[in-house]
């Protein structure tokens, strides 16, 4: 993948560019900024799927397909791995990355955890897109506690 700062930089302005064009501060014209960069994620997600080799994509559970993401996906796009995993063992899994480089700038002070959503829809869609290509239907979501922590909850939709 590309240099880490050139991605971080490149997310950066897709989000500025969103707040500054909808005209409405308001809880509608940011719940669509969100639908929009939530959307370029997924579409990024499904391109990266289906760029991984066949042998990737012979995943037998659901867990060895999220243990993919925490591990390979996640290396591909923000050069670490993701610190934790954890499951019900009902279709609900919590990523959790400590140091998330889209959160890391913004984490000198506590005014800045309002604005973190914006940060993370992108990444959001990037999982469900290429949870999609490995043939997983989910809703995936993202809460912020503390900053840079933030954990992104999997919930597998059965069909």
């Amino acid at each position: 993948m590309a240099d880490p700062a050139l991605f971080e930089f490149l997310h950066t302005e897709m989000v500025a560019e969103l707040w500054a064009h909808h005209s409405d501060p308001g809880p509608g014209g940011q719940k669509m900024s969100l639908c929009v960069l939530e959307g370029m994620g997924f579409r990024v997600g499904q391109a990266l799927g289906e760029r991984l080799p066949q042998e990737t994509l012979a995943f037998r559970e659901e867990l060895d397909i999220l243990k993919f993401l925490c591990k390979d996906l996640w290396v591909a796009v923000f050069q670490k791995q993701m610190d934790s995993l954890r499951t019900n063992h009902q279709g609900t899994y919590v990523l959790q990355d400590n140091s998330f480089p889209l959160l890391i700038r913004m984490a000198s002070g506590l005014q800045y955890l309002e604005e973190a959503p914006k940060f993370l829809a992108f990444t959001c869609g990037l999982l469900r897109g290429a949870l999609c290509i490995l043939g997983i239907k989910s809703l995936v979501t993202a809460s912020v506690a503390s900053l840079p922590t933030c954990k992104f909850q999997v919930v597998i939709q059965k069909t």
